[in-house]
Formats: C-alpha cells, sequence, structure tokens
C-alpha cells in the first residue's frame, strides 16, 4: 500500500496502525476520526490530542448515522450501516481516489459478532492487523514498546452499543450516555459501561470499583447526578463490567433457536 486512509477513533487498535502507517509512509497516511453523536466527546479529543502528540496526519470529519433509518432501528446490523456511513464519507475523501481505506479490526475482532466487518469486505477496506494476525493483546504489547500512550487505554465502543437492540437510537439517549458515563469518570473509574434502558441506567463496572460506587456518600451523588440527567432509576450490574454485554441476547435467541430446530446460520 503507498498511500492509505486509517479510519482513526483513537483507541489502542486505531492508534498503532495509524502510528505504524505514518512511520513507514509519512505524508501519505491520512488518518481520520469521524465526528457524531454516537462518539463522546471525551474521545474525540483524546484522538485529536494523541495525533497531535503523534505528528499524525490527521483530519476529522463529520458522520450522519444517526439520521439513517436503517442505524435509528437498532436492530443486530445496526454496525453494519454505521460502517457503511463512515466508509462512504472517507471513500468520498479527494485521497481516496489513489489511496487504500483501512481499518484497525484484529485478530481477535473475527471471532466476535461485528457486522461491521461486512461492511468492510463489501468496500474493500483492507484490515491489516488481521492479515498479519495480530492480537488485542499483541497490539497492547507493541504500542507499550512504541511509547504509544493508548497501549493501556480500556476498551472502547460507540456510545449506540449501550442501548439495546429493538430500541431506537436517538441523540438524547446517545448525549445521556455521554454525560452519565462522562460523571463516572469523574470519580477515578475507567472500565465502565451505562447501558440504558429508557428511565433506568445498568451501570456496568469491575467489581473492583464496586466500592465506589457503593459509599454512602457516593452512591448518593452518583443518583442524584443520573436523575439530574434524565434518569429515574440507577442501578448497579453485580456481573461488572463486560463489553458487548447486549449481546448476550442474541446468543440466548441463537441458543433457542439452535433447541428448536429454526436457527437459519449466520
Amino acid at each position: 500500500m503507498r498511500h492509505v486512509i486509517v479510519a482513526y477513533s483513537g483507541g489502542v487498535d486505531s492508534t498503532f496502525l495509524a502510528a505504524v502507517a505514518n512511520e513507514v509512509l509519512g505524508s501519505a497516511s491520512l488518518a481520520v476520526t469521524a465526528r457524531s453523536p454516537s462518539l463522546a466527546r471525551s474521545e474525540l479529543e483524546g484522538a485529536v490530542e494523541v495525533a497531535g502528540l503523534l505528528g499524525l496526519n490527521h483530519r476529522v470529519i463529520e458522520t450522519a448515522e444517526v439520521e439513517r433509518d436503517d442505524y435509528r432501528i437498532n436492530d443486530p446490523n445496526r454496525c453494519f450501516f454505521c460502517k457503511e456511513e463512515l466508509y462512504t464519507h472517507l471513500s468520498t475523501l479527494p485521497e481516496a481516489e489513489y489511496s487504500q481505506i483501512i481499518n484497525a479490526h484484529n485478530l481477535d475482532d473475527t471471532g466476535d459478532f461485528r457486522p461491521g466487518i461486512n461492511s468492510a469486505k463489501k468496500r474493500g477496506v483492507r484490515s491489516p492487523l488481521v492479515e498479519v494476525g495480530l492480537t488485542k493483546a499483541e497490539i497492547r504489547e507493541q504500542s507499550r514498546a512504541l511509547g504509544l500512550p493508548t497501549w493501556d487505554k480500556p476498551a472502547q465502543a460507540c456510545l449506540s452499543s449501550r442501548i439495546p437492540y429493538g430500541t431506537p437510537v436517538t441523540v438524547e439517549a446517545l448525549a445521556r450516555i455521554a454525560e452519565a458515563e462522562e460523571y463516572l469518570r469523574s470519580l477515578g473509574i475507567e472500565r465502565l459501561r451505562v447501558r440504558h434502558h429508557d428511565t433506568v441506567a445498568r451501570i456496568e463496572v469491575g467489581p473492583e470499583d464496586f466500592c465506589i460506587l457503593l459509599d454512602d456518600e457516593t452512591r448518593r451523588r452518583v443518583i442524584e447526578r443520573f436523575r439530574e440527567i434524565g434518569y429515574s432509576y440507577v442501578t448497579l450490574d453485580l456481573e461488572g463490567f463486560r463489553s458487548g454485554s447486549l449481546n448476550e441476547v442474541l446468543a440466548g435467541l441463537r441458543r433457542k433457536q439452535e433447541v428448536n430446530g429454526t436457527f437459519q446460520g449466520e
């Protein structure tokens, strides 16, 4: 690849990919971050900051996946339509005429439910980290060796992933989630999710951080702040933090279909 456009979110994988692409190709590598309501403001600011620190050729563009009906209805293929929006915008950049668009999917991602991968295949977007067989752990290890500040950054996902499938994605819900998670981070919690169930906020944090939220004074402040944000009820998930927990319902549905003999495959 002589010229590349890197889909750069500022996470562990995309920062590693963008840094290596910049080292190898220099100005022939363009890192692009999509700004939309589904990306927390702190994540965007962090991506811009790291890009400047690493001297990346970086650009921020606007995407509007939340305005797409196929995205807003929030069925299990939501991520496909999100990536369709992103790759459509990337493909219209002037540099796209002579550049290969690449993403930061890693080898571990190939074993998870990720409809966005289908969009990449459809669009001819390549995944160099998969092609060379790098796992998440190896990317963290190599990021640390390169001195990248993101090497130990907790895994993140778009804010829409906090909304259960079948519940429409709205700008208002995304803003509420972003504000709630930002408040919890201000308490010193790094690994967290606020799952949005209409008027109920289901907080996922690591078990080691339960004590922070169960302190009487902090608990009262969290409840008060979440009610100001718009939640009527605030709950703590006793299973703790886990990425993709809302996909658990899909696994249960698949098992039920297999038992009943109605499962139709991927």
